[in-house]
């Protein structure tokens, strides 16, 4: 087993891998910029690296990690989720400095990072995919206007190189297509450098259904159920369950066998998600494959009892996986919320700043995956998500049950947060039913909107004024 893993990642991922390497007697090494030097990975790691004194640059430059585990003496890194997780060029550079990456191989990680070929992939191997072109780029806003009429508004316009929510348009006219293709070429390239951008048919009001794939290096693979992620506000999940509470067994086996075809057709090697559009008639069509482990991994974990952080560093270890798709079932039903440091009010725009007080939830079948505390600056350069609450039942209903009371629960004060949204999710008449998709909280948002409160550190503070002003008077 490794002795030494550098974790090329920050926030509540660092720390879950930290805890990972500690259950397996794995010594970590945190790296961290300045405005991350009181986060709580580092505080956690066995050891400690100041990667950079800018907030974001030294998660992002490859040299500078590689730089780093080698002077740590690391035997392998762990790039976590976002940053550079999807990024073939680090995860080359990485095995060719002689450091084992734990994740999918290079090539597999730029084939199914593009868009295009990785949809001409699972053509090829007969999985379902979305109606859709190549890139559309070398093509007049002519041609491009007739493919869309020959596929059938609305479409839906989308970066080849794309990922987390960027780089897509929805286009319900023509009159919209011109526009909303340069809009969708410049966040193409803004944010992956490769302005290609494909067009597909936009499935209206689908269910987002993602199946986690274990794969080891000898050719075993096998799903571990999948995840309903259909609760989304502009593409970003705030809600995901496991295993999805309205899919029949007939469509789960179809939909596993699948996925496990696709990581087939891939060669995928370790932790991985296949993710699917399902629409009201329950066809099933794959949308991409991520590369790496995902925010909402623990539910899996919740519902399966399998170590998926583990089960990462293990295969990438060179151990053969010991477990038969047969082992595979669920344990109930798990839940999670994301618990974003946003104002709910003015919308949801990100809120860092001192963490006053913070009282995580407590209680059996409860988990709290974060990286913040009491005291604790928030800084105001990374993604605003500061906990995941997980919670696990024997039905969906108690489930929910639980998620609620678990909220409830959950005290942080000095910066706004979703839980008050999330708190009115869960009473939510349809959501208690499994009755959405995609566009729920399109349609739900101004319904589920909290009422406007009073922080409660502010109240006190409003009182203190209140009784000084009335002695001095």
């Amino acid at each position: 087993m490794f002795k030494r893993i550098l974790i090329a990642n920050r926030g509540e991922i660092a720390v879950r891998i930290i805890r990972a390497c500690n259950d397996l007697n794995i010594e970590s090494v945190a790296i961290y910029s300045r405005a991350d030097r009181e986060s709580m990975h580092v505080k956690m790691a066995t050891h400690t690296y100041p990667i950079s004194e800018d907030p974001i640059k030294g998660y992002l430059d490859p040299d500078l990690i590689i730089q780093a585990a080698k002077e740590m003496e690391a035997e392998a890194i762990h790039p976590g989720y976002g940053f550079l997780s999807e990024n073939a060029f680090f995860a080359k550079k990485v095995k060719e400095a002689g450091i084992v990456w734990i994740g999918p191989d290079s090539e597999v990680i730029a084939k199914m990072g593009d868009k295009n070929a990785a949809r001409n992939l699972m053509i090829a191997n007969g999985i379902p995919v979305v109606p859709g072109t190549e890139p559309l780029n070398t093509l007049s806003m002519y041609e491009i206007q007739k493919i869309a009429r020959k596929i059938g508004y609305p479409v839906i316009l989308k970066a080849s190189s794309g990922g987390g929510g960027r780089g897509i348009r929805v286009v319900q006219e023509e009159k919209d297509l011109e526009s909303s293709f340069e809009a969708c070429k410049r966040e193409a390239l803004t944010f992956f450098k490769n302005e290609d951008v494909f067009m597909e048919k936009y499935i209206q009001n689908p269910r987002h259904i993602e199946f986690q794939i274990l794969s080891d290096n000898y050719g075993n693979v096998i799903h571990l159920l999948e995840r309903d992620c259909s609760i989304q506000r502009r593409h970003q999940k705030l809600i995901e369950i496991a295993p999805c509470p309205t899919m029949s067994m007939d469509l789960r086996r179809r939909m596993g066998s699948v996925a496990v075809a696709a990581a087939k057709a891939t060669k995928y090697t370790n932790a991985g998600t296949v993710e699917f559009l399902v629409d009201d008639y329950n066809n099933f069509y794959f949308m991409e494959m991520n590369t790496r482990i995902q925010v909402e991994h623990g539910v899996t974990e919740e519902i399966t009892g399998y170590d998926l952080i583990g089960r990462q560093i293990r295969i990438a270890n060179g151990e053969i996986l010991d477990i038969t798709q047969s082992d595979v079932y669920a344990q109930g039903f798990a839940i999670e919320a994301r618990i974003n440091a946003e104002d709910v009010q003015n919308d949801f725009v990100p809120n860092p700043g001192k963490i006053t007080s913070y009282y995580p939830a407590l209680g059996p079948f409860v988990r709290v995956d974060s990286y913040v505390y009491k005291d604790f600056t928030i800084p105001p350069f990374y993604d605003s998500m500061i906990a995941k609450l997980i919670v696990r039942a024997t039905s969906y209903d108690l489930a929910v049950n639980k998620l609620q009371r678990a909220l409830n629960e959950f005290k942080i004060r000095g910066v706004k947060t979703t839980i008050p949204f999330l708190i009115n999710i869960c009473h939510d008449k349809d959501f208690r039913r499994g009755n959405f998709d995609t566009s729920y909280l399109e349609q739900k948002a101004q319904d589920l909107m909290p009422q406007e409160s009073r922080d409660d550190s502010d109240l006190v503070a409003a009182i203190a004024v209140a009784l000084t002003n009335a002695l001095e008077e």
